[in-house]
């Protein structure tokens, strides 16, 4: 049998090193153009790399597998994708909404993590919104980058909180960080919140 703990300590230094940390990229671009959930594979590159390199690399990695998903949608996996996605609501209603909100509703949806990441890419991709403002509309995405990254690098660090409490470690530095990520959550949900107002206020003018 594969030893599993011994394969994770091979594949965990090469993750961290420059090359596997070039590599994160073009993986975590697969991931999301598979339709795989970005949150988990945020939250490890911010236990491997840190908040700010972790961030970097999952936005790089996400805006290509997103134009890539884009491109797919709008071509060759259109009709296959609009049966697909046929039974999802809100997904449904966002192609209609987008067509009249155009870039403004990209980027609240983008910002919002209640909209699922991998999924919109293709509802866009389905529906009339133009490219330039989809990928103009990707940059609404780096606060839940930051987010998530930041959530995996403080639970990096709470394997180590025995050193916060015992002196070894900044207290200061951790908790800044801390109240850090409680601030990105607001402005996550308060932008949420408002991508969903704007969304049922263009499904009620349709009616």
């Amino acid at each position: 049998m594969i030893d599993l703990g011994s394969s994770w300590d091979v594949i965990l230094p090469f993750l961290r090193s420059p090359v596997g940390a070039v590599l994160f990229i073009p993986l975590y671009a697969i991931w999301v153009t598979l339709l795989l959930p970005g949150v988990w594979a945020s939250m490890l590159a911010g236990v491997l790399y840190g908040t700010f390199l972790g961030s970097v690399l999952v936005f790089i990695g996400a805006f290509i597998g997103a134009e890539v998903a884009f491109v797919l949608g709008r071509t060759i996996f259109r009709e296959w994708l609009r049966q697909r996605l046929s039974r999802f609501h809100k997904l449904r209603a966002i192609e209609t909404a987008v067509s009249k909100e155009g870039l403004r509703l990209v980027l609240l949806t983008r910002l919002s993590p209640a909209f699922p990441f991998s999924l919109l890419n293709l509802a866009y991709g389905l529906s009339e919104v133009s490219f330039r403002d989809y990928s103009i509309g990707l940059v609404g995405i780096l606060p839940g980058t930051i987010l998530f990254c930041g959530l995996g690098a403080l639970a990096g660090d709470l394997a180590n909180f025995q050193d916060v409490l015992s002196g070894r470690s900044d207290l200061m530095s951790w908790s800044i960080r801390l109240i850090g990520l409680m601030a990105t959550v607001a402005v996550v949900w308060v932008v949420a919140r408002a991508a969903k107002n704007v969304l049922q206020e263009s499904e009620d003018s349709s009616k």
